[in-house]
């Protein structure tokens, strides 16, 4: 799990930390469907919540942010009021990869609707029993791509009561990016945020909490897998034209963020920026979250070529991998050199924080504007 604290997160169950409340509420409170968008500062937007309990404008709020992404459905659980550091408090993750279960016409299957239904009405029961008063619910690439993705998202609401609001890839790209400034602060300087999900490359740039420069290209490290690796491991020619193709995408995106002045920090976030760090040798994640993590980019082009010869059980022997995300991390590392490289980063920095604590901050904004 992202964030400072002491929870920690796993692929399956849950794991509370030492200020999580282990009270079971007797008469769980119903969640009422969420409204539309609540805009913010900056252009940006803020997820308005799903309203569990009764929170308090400034004061200690119990917060929530359930992230269905294209590989994992996780609920994040913090302790936060406006001006403080969100404190974890417990982290539930299922491997759902919803990228995998669409069809031939891109549409979620029935089963794969079926599977997110349970999974979301799990998290929504977690969420009362950890007595989260509000609990914010995004989805990102994998429904916001599906061609029936408007039909699962009433479906989720109708038998959960769970409104999943679809995050555009820009916004997406907005919030991580505020996670980041808060997290590294103003001496920074000028930021650039990578961030590889499943679905998605989200790329971000500026000197303020609001980026100058937001995009978000499909180049998610699940997708690039489905799409154009399907050997185990995968041949050269597969992984020659998956290079050319990121290349080819990144190549627009080069002119709009060195138009606006060269980055003093590049910064990525995500977990397969984490388990490739790791691999090139920074410290483990169990050490917390204020241990700085550098990796170089010749220390990526390394990594990156090694697990692009392994096979996907090889690749979860590596530290850092999870059998869960093996499977993806070729692709994945093909995307992060290929960004190193174009953007002429010779180091990148790993965050902690990342679009679910930046869904978090900017919900705080918003109680603090509002007030």
């Amino acid at each position: 799990m992202s964030g400072a604290g002491k929870a920690e997160s796993r692929e399956t169950g849950i794991v509370v930390g030492a200020q999580a409340r282990h009270v079971v509420m007797e008469q769980p409170v119903a969640i009422r469907p969420a409204r539309s968008w609540v805009p913010s500062r900056g252009g940006s937007a803020a997820l308005s919540p799903v309203r569990t309990g009764h929170a308090t404008s400034l004061g200690p709020v119990r917060l929530g942010v359930l992230d269905v992404g294209s590989n994992t459905v996780r609920l994040l659980v913090v302790d936060a009021h406006p001006g403080a550091n969100p404190q974890p408090a417990a982290s539930e993750g299922t491997p759902l990869r919803l990228a995998s279960l669409l069809d031939g016409n891109g549409a979620l299957t029935a089963s794969g609707a079926d599977q997110l239904v349970e999974v979301v009405a799990d998290a929504r029961r977690t969420a009362e029993r950890l007595e989260v008063e509000e609990m914010m619910s995004f989805a990102t690439s994998a429904l916001r791509d599906a061609t029936n993705g408007d039909e699962v998202i009433r479906r989720v609401r109708e038998q959960t009561g769970v409104q999943l609001q679809v995050l555009p890839g820009e916004e997406e790209a907005r919030l991580t990016f505020l996670a980041v400034r808060r997290w590294f602060g103003w001496s920074a300087g000028r930021l650039l945020a990578l961030d590889v999900g499943g679905g998605s490359l989200e790329i971000a740039c500026g000197e303020d909490e609001d980026p100058e420069v937001a995009e978000s290209l499909p180049l998610g490290a699940s997708r690039l897998t489905f799409d154009w690796l399907p050997n185990d491991p995968p041949k050269r020619n597969q992984l020659a034209a998956l290079r050319k193709y990121v290349r080819a995408q990144l190549a627009g995106v080069v002119p709009h963020i060195y138009r606006m002045g060269e980055p003093h920090r590049v910064v990525a976030t995500s977990k397969t920026f984490r388990s490739l760090a790791r691999i090139a040798g920074v410290a483990p994640y169990n050490r917390g979250p204020y241990v700085r993590r550098v990796v170089s980019r010749a220390q990526l082009d390394g990594v990156a070529s090694t697990v692009a010869r392994l096979s996907v059980a090889e690749r979860a022997t590596l530290p850092g991998v999870s059998q869960g995300r093996a499977q993806q991390l070729a692709a994945g590392a093909v995307v992060a050199a290929a960004a190193l490289d174009l953007f002429e980063i010779e180091e990148v920095e790993i965050c902690p924080w990342a679009l679910r604590e930046g869904v978090i901050l900017r919900h705080l904004d918003h109680l603090r504007s509002e007030s």
